[in-house]
């Protein structure tokens, strides 16, 4: 790629990162993009297919990298010794979130159009995947206590679900709100602290 088209495909990334930031991914304007990128709608179609094909070239590596650590959380857990997991309880994930939100203050433009302006893309169901897979290990974990002999009360799927739900959406309201990062810490920190006292209370553990 010459000079002249990485800094005109940088023109594209940066008027759609504007748009998109501004009105999300239903309402943003291709012309609008076009236009402020300094380019025709004909050159945009020689750095990109379509409208999507932007969106998804902006969040894409920032949906990878934030699912990715998030499964290998989950996944450094499930592979520990199942003695070993009741004391290394929030351990992984509390490295996680520590992780995820530095990494969102690190590509806030780029993480809050992941999350905030998606409506109408692929991305759309990002967090419930998130949700998903958290249910999944809460089960399994679940299972890892009932096999060491821990009583514990059975969860209902659907419970489970909501309670994940309010854990990942509240983790990533703080992009709403435009929090700043340090207060955005101290009140992530708060809700996991509140989550897991209600997981506790509702397990009987």
């Amino acid at each position: 790629m010459s000079n002249e088209d990485a800094v005109t495909l940088q023109n594209i990334l940066n008027a759609g990162k504007k748009e998109f930031l501004e009105k999300g991914f239903k309402s943003a304007s291709l012309r609008n993009i076009v236009k402020e990128a300094g380019v025709t709608t004909g050159a945009f179609y020689g750095y990109f297919s379509s409208k999507e094909a932007l969106f998804a070239s902006i969040v894409e590596p920032h949906a990878a990298a934030i699912m990715g650590r998030f499964m290998k959380s989950q996944f450094d857990f499930a592979d520990l010794p199942e003695e070993e997991q009741p004391e290394h309880m929030g351990v992984e994930s509390t490295d996680c979130v520590a992780w995820m939100i530095d990494y969102m203050y690190d590509h806030l433009e780029e993480v809050k159009i992941l999350i905030c302006c998606n409506d109408g893309t692929s991305y759309e169901t990002f967090i419930d995947r998130m949700i998903d897979v958290e249910v999944e290990y809460t089960f399994r974990y679940i299972d890892v206590l009932k096999r060491l002999g821990k009583d514990v009360k059975s969860v209902d799927a659907d419970l489970a679900h909501m309670i994940a739900s309010g854990m990942f959406n509240g983790i990533f309201e703080v992009l709403h709100h435009d929090m700043p990062k340090e207060r955005a810490k101290i009140f992530i920190k708060q809700l996991r602290e509140f989550h897991t006292a209600g997981w506790n209370k509702i397990m009987g553990q």
